[in-house]
């Protein structure tokens, strides 16, 4: 298949001939570590390298003979959806012993291992980067008691470490997103809303604790996600006589007709005093002051256990070859490194200094310094706390400031999971920046039908669990209606405009803009949210659904592949939607661990589909079983997903067997992913920042009305790479190609040569965007209000 253009270097010029990598899993297991395992195993085999597995991790490494084993390509097969880590963990005093290092060194240096890749906790990095340390003298000593030899110290002179951070609770400085948050936060999530069904019906409140000894981050961002009346976090305790405000809240929001209470306790929830809060303590404390009917439910380990969600395996997926590409290009005088996420990008940082930052999060909190303690877990913890106080915390009508401003807010296109997140956020942060709020119903077809009420705080409570677009959506531009909807917005003294939604409401925020020559009343900031299962907008890497999507897509792939196991030989193609944009067959096809994914974007003709099939057939006659082919709807009108199986079932008669599945509309349903609530509730809170600030800008007081009629004040928040960016939509016509209703540049096309690679195609691969060393800094710039990971 044809390449995306960009700068392409083949593996010839990083080979890994001669070199030995090893990987590991230690402490925790966290879903996503088997990902980034078969990634390094793959990639490492891909450049010439051996690669050995190391089970049980730092005491499979002292203890060595059957612990340390040469890894093939067929022994990774079949492990993406498997959660934990397959190869074992363990935690070994005796690695933290010198003498247990010098068994260590030993047992490497008698495979000829000097490439380590680490995939654990701070506590597991640090011994790896203490072992790098002393590696030379550990080899010093085995000469000395003669059980190496003198040119084996020569050539095994230096140790090169790579760490990746697994640990679900995402306590890592230096990296958005460790390996396994995500599909944490999908245990907790999935729990709170089958709690939530009960609760209502019952009138009860829940305390739910969740894992966190140290870190508040699961606890944070799952009350930020399902809505929770109250959260309690080690970083920020409760100021001093909480209970009663809590309380207070409650029985607030009770009197406010809701049947429910949820309250997310994070296990290592301290309050000022650096005392323990306890789930029984708070639900004692709600039985005692409220009379509620209370419940506990603690989620234990449920949260390490599952199958890793498609975020997960992705961001394992990238860094795995991303640590043996870091492997490759390290020196002896290179530090120890750790793959990051920053933003929508892999960064490689420095090992000690993530750890040491680490470490001084929790000395500030143990030195009671709560506000040091938020900002040094990063600029993403800190937003998504600020975030949840804003929408939890409703101010009293007489600290509410008065703007006097109508803030209109309308879902245009198909449905995307995490709308409803976004709408309730735009509501609840506009109501209080003193705004008053306007719902719009069935996009604009609504608008210029009059379909306008004004919508209170109470109004949005619930809806970040709820699918679909609960304001209506429909696919009608205004162009056509352009004269009523000016009307409307006249007859509601509309001062701003937010839309959500997909392609659709980007060409309608273009329309509307053109329209501002003829309608004065079209002179108001407006904001656009791209949100859509397609990921098909210009000016944002990442939509609002398409999390929700690719997940769907993932379980339905494991469910379909699983359906053949124990049979005979089967292939699967799978359609995908996604309309002329190939992301949802590519991404998916990568976090399905696909053989082959067809799209629009990378032509293919029927010389690709027979190399294909034989690379395929080949497969099959030596190792796997079952077969995975994904092909986007829109991909080529000749090519169809018929013609296609009709194709590998001719061609692959006598060794397997193909069956076809069209995925359909369930990609647009279900409830929206941790990450689409977040995502949501995130950017809205921004844009409704943003709309704030130019309705002051463009309000003229000797008019007393509000004129915008610039470029930049008819914007699109999108992100890119590092950055939450608002661009003005015109500015962003050039890079659109309208017909196929796709970005002219996708970033995702330079993932599509890793999904090959680790199918066992050859192929070339961009190194040119590889990350890069790089050094923590305690106060990002503001690209870190990105956060990919929420």
């Amino acid at each position: 298949m044809a390449q995306p253009d960009g700068k392409k270097i083949f593996f010839e010029n990083l080979s890994g001939a001669g070199k030995a990598i090893a990987v590991l899993t230690s402490g925790g297991d966290a879903q996503g570590m088997n990902a980034a395992v078969r990634a390094v195993v793959r990639m490492g085999l891909y450049v010439g390298a051996k690669v050995y597995f190391i089970h049980e991790g730092y005491q499979g490494m002292v203890d060595g003979g059957e612990n340390i084993k040469e890894a093939t390509w067929e022994s990774v097969s079949s492990m993406l959806q498997v959660g934990g880590t397959v190869i074992g963990s363990a935690r070994c005093k005796e690695f933290r012993s010198h003498e247990g290092r010098l068994k260590a060194a030993h047992n490497l240096v008698q495979r000829g291992i000097t490439n380590l890749c680490v995939i654990g906790g701070d506590g597991s990095l640090t011994g790896a980067n203490l072992f790098r340390e002393e590696w030379s003298g550990l080899l010093g000593e085995l000469a000395e008691q003669g059980l190496i030899d003198a040119d084996a110290v020569q050539m095994y002179s230096a140790l090169h470490i790579v760490g990746m951070v697994g640990s679900i609770d995402n306590d890592f400085c230096g990296t958005d997103m460790t390996i396994g948050t995500d599909s944490a936060l999908h245990r907790i999530i999935e729990v709170v809303d089958a709690i939530m069904t009960t609760a209502q019906s019952h009138q009860r409140t829940f305390v739910l604790e969740v894992m966190g000894r140290h870190c508040g981050y699961l606890a944070l961002v799952s009350a930020l996600a399902c809505g929770a009346d109250w959260v309690l976090i080690p970083e920020m305790p409760p100021e001093d006589g909480w209970e009663d405000k809590m309380c207070e809240k409650l029985s607030a929001n009770r009197a406010g007709m809701k049947r429910l209470n949820i309250i997310i306790v994070a296990e290592g929830a301290i309050d000022r005093n650096n005392a323990p809060i306890t789930t029984d303590y708070v639900k004692d404390l709600v039985v005692k002051c409220l009379g509620f009917d209370t419940r506990v439910t603690i989620l234990g380990h449920v949260q390490r256990g599952g199958t890793p969600s498609a975020f997960d395996r992705i961001l394992a997926s990238r860094m795995g070859v991303e640590a043996v590409l870091a492997l490759l290009e390290t020196t002896a005088n290179t530090p120890a490194c750790v793959v990051s996420l920053c933003g929508n990008q892999s960064v490689r940082l420095p090992l000690m200094e993530c750890v040491q930052m680490t470490q001084e999060v929790q000395r500030a909190m143990d030195g009671r310094r709560f506000e040091e303690a938020v900002k040094l877990r990063g600029r993403s913890f800190e937003n998504n706390l600020k975030t949840y106080k804003l929408l939890a915390h409703r101010k009293p009508e007489s600290e509410l400031p008065v703007s006097n401003f109508n803030v209109a807010v309308l879902n245009v296109g198909a449905p995307a999971a995490g709308m409803n997140a976004a709408v309730r956020s735009a509501v609840r942060v506009g109501i209080s920046e003193g705004h008053k709020m306007f719902a719009v119903s069935d996009g604009f077809e609504g608008f210029y039908k009059g379909q306008i009420k004004e919508i209170k705080w109470a109004d949005v409570g619930g809806w970040t669990g709820q699918g679909g677009s609960l304001l209506g959506t429909k696919r009608t531009l205004p162009a056509k209606h352009i004269d009523k909807i000016a009307e409307q917005m006249r007859k509601h003294n509309i001062n701003a405009l937010l839309i959500v939604g997909g392609f659709e409401a980007f060409e309608s925020l273009l329309q509307l803009y053109e329209a501002r020559s003829a309608y004065e009343e079209l002179c108001i900031p407006m904001c656009m949210l791209p949100a859509t299962i397609s990921n098909n907008v210009p000016g944002t890497d990442l939509s609002i659904g398409a999390d929700t999507a690719l997940n769907a897509i993932v379980e339905t792939c494991d469910r379909i592949k699983q359906s053949a196991s124990g049979t005979k030989r089967r292939v699967f193609i799978i359609e995908t939607m996604g309309g002329y944009c190939g992301y949802l067959a590519s991404v998916g096809g990568l976090a399905a661990g696909a053989d082959a994914a067809y799209i629009y974007e990378e032509p293919f003709d029927i010389r690709d589909l027979q190399a294909n099939v034989e690379h395929l057939t080949e497969k099959m006659k030596t190792s796997i079983q079952r077969g995975l082919v994904l092909r986007n709807e829109n991909c080529n009108e000749n090519y169809t997903t018929d013609f296609i199986y009709q194709l590998y079932s001719e061609e692959g008669r006598g060794v397997f067997d193909s069956r076809k599945n069209v995925l359909g509309h369930m990609q647009q349903g279900g409830a929206p992913s941790p990450f689409d609530r977040n995502f949501g509730t995130k950017i809205s809170a921004k844009a409704m920042q943003w709309i704030s600030k130019k309705l002051l800008e463009t309000f003229r007081h000797d008019e007393g009305r509000v004129f915008a009629n610039t470029e930049e004040s008819c914007c699109l928040l999108g992100m890119r790479r590092r950055a939450l960016v608002f661009q003005p939509v015109v500015q962003l016509k050039d890079e659109t190609d309208f017909v196929h209703r796709i970005p002219k540049e996708q970033w995702w096309l330079k993932l599509r040569p890793l999904m090959k690679i680790l199918a066992k195609y050859k192929t070339t691969f961009d190194v040119s965007d590889s990350g890069q060393l790089e050094h923590v800094v305690r106060n990002r710039p503001k690209e870190s209000d990105a956060s990919v990971a929420m």
